[in-house]
């Protein structure tokens, strides 16, 4: 399954395409989400089969700062099984592969490794741009992973952390590169 040398942009990771993370309802949503999931969906059609969807699960044990955390946000301490964590219908079918959940911000790890590969060029999107998606690049980019972060299929909390987000992975090159959609198909061509 795994095929690291796969070409240009060899697999596409959407990181958490969520209701808790779309709807303007959820403390949450991000305004952009909209406009970012437009460019997965092109992403997701050049990539094929090589696409895979990621959730975070509220499981995380809560006798560590995982606690504290929920205690912040008690809006999201529900169970895994709730509504707001369900994919939105834009991200439903965009990988033939099972969702990759964790209770992690960042993603990246054995079990992602797993499907991509060692050294996997990966063309990362989803949100938040300055929550779990910056946590996923860098730990990708630590275990080797060739990185391109496609900046406007990439939703932020605001336009302003979206902006110090993609400032501070653009200070990882060569293992992070940054672009927008149209140049990741231009380069996957």
């Amino acid at each position: 399954m795994t095929d690291a040398a796969a070409g240009p942009g060899g697999w596409l990771v959407v990181i958490d395409p969520q209701h808790i993370f779309a709807s303007p309802d959820s403390e949450w949503g991000s305004p952009f989400f909209a406009g970012a999931m437009v460019n997965i969906r092109r992403l997701a059609d050049a990539h094929g089969e090589r696409v895979l969807v990621t959730r975070w699960l509220p499981t995380a044990d809560r006798t560590t700062s995982w606690g504290e955390y929920f205690a912040a946000w008690p809006f999201a301490d529900r169970p895994a099984s709730d509504a707001l964590y369900d994919l939105v219908p834009d991200a439903e079918g965009l990988s033939p592969h099972p969702t990759l959940d964790l209770p992690t911000f960042g993603k990246w790890g054995p079990e992602l490794e797993a499907v991509v590969g060692r050294g996997a060029h990966v063309v990362l999107t989803g949100v938040s741009t300055d929550c779990c998606v910056l946590s996923t690049a860098l730990a990708a980019a630590d275990a080797g992973a060739r990185l391109t972060v496609a900046t406007d299929a990439c939703a932020g909390s605001t336009a302003e952390n979206h902006a110090a987000a993609l400032h501070v992975m653009g200070l990882y090159p060569p293992q992070i590169a940054l672009a927008d959609t149209a140049g990741v198909l231009a380069e996957a061509r």
